[in-house]
C-alpha cells in the first residue's frame, strides 16, 4: 500500500492523512472497515482534546468578577480533570482542588472549573497545569492568596513503562498567604474532609 509521503510532503499533509500514515506504520490496513473513518474521528477527538489553545483564560475570568466584602477562604473542590500528557500523547486524569482568598473581589463558582478545562485541554504536565490555574487567578483578583492541589492518575505511567496501576501524582501551588503554614493547613484540610450528604 502506498504511502502518502510517497505522493506529497509532509508539509502539505492534511491531519487525517497523517493519522492515515501512522496507522500504516503501525501496521495496520487505514483502508478496513472499521478503520476507513478513523482518521476523521482522531482529528474531531485531538481538536476537542486541545480546544484550550484557542481560548482565553484571562477573558473566562473578567466575565464573572464580582465585588464582595469578603475575606475568608473560597474553595471550590473535586473539580473532574482530563488531560494528555505532552510526552507520549496519553491521558492523565483526577481531580483539581481550587482556593482563594479575596481582596475585594470573587470569581463567579463556574468559572473555576472553566479555567481548569482551559489549561487541561491542551497537552500539559501536572506541575505546569497546577501553577497556570493558581497564577491566572492570582493576576486576575489579586486575592490574598491562592491554593490549587492537583491529584491525577497517569496512563502513561500505568500502561506503558513502569506500569504501575495504583499510584497517583500530587502537585500543589501555594501563593500569598497560603505560604503560610495556618492558611496551608486549613486549606489542606478542608479538601480532605468527607462530603456532607445534602
Amino acid at each position: 500500500m502506498q504511502t502518502i509521503f510517497e505522493t506529497q510532503s509532509l508539509a502539505d499533509a492534511s491531519p487525517q492523512e497523517l493519522m492515515r500514515e501512522m496507522l500504516l506504520r503501525l501496521g495496520e490496513d487505514p483502508e478496513r472497515d472499521r478503520l476507513r473513518n478513523t482518521p476523521e474521528r482522531m482529528e474531531r477527538s485531538m481538536q476537542y482534546l486541545t480546544k484550550g489553545y484557542h481560548e482565553n483564560p484571562s477573558e473566562i475570568l473578567l466575565g464573572a468578577m464580582f465585588d464582595v466584602a469578603y475575606d475568608e477562604m473560597v474553595i471550590v473542590k473535586d473539580i473532574e480533570m482530563f488531560s494528555l500528557c505532552e510526552h507520549h500523547l496519553l491521558p492523565f486524569f483526577g481531580k483539581v482542588h481550587v482556593a482563594y482568598i479575596p481582596c475585594g473581589k470573587v470569581i463567579g463558582l463556574s468559572k473555576v472549573p472553566r479555567l481548569v478545562d482551559v489549561f487541561a485541554r491542551r497537552l500539559q504536565v501536572q506541575e505546569r497545569l497546577t501553577t497556570q490555574i493558581a497564577e491566572t487567578i492570582e493576576s486576575a483578583i489579586k486575592p490574598l492568596g491562592v491554593g490549587v492541589v492537583v491529584e491525577a492518575r497517569h496512563l502513561c505511567m500505568m500502561m506503558r513503562g513502569i506500569e504501575k496501576q495504583h499510584s497517583s501524582t500530587i502537585t500543589s501551588s501555594m501563593l500569598g498567604t497560603f505560604r503560610e503554614k495556618e492558611t496551608r493547613d486549613e486549606f489542606l484540610s478542608l479538601i480532605q474532609a468527607k462530603p456532607s450528604v445534602f
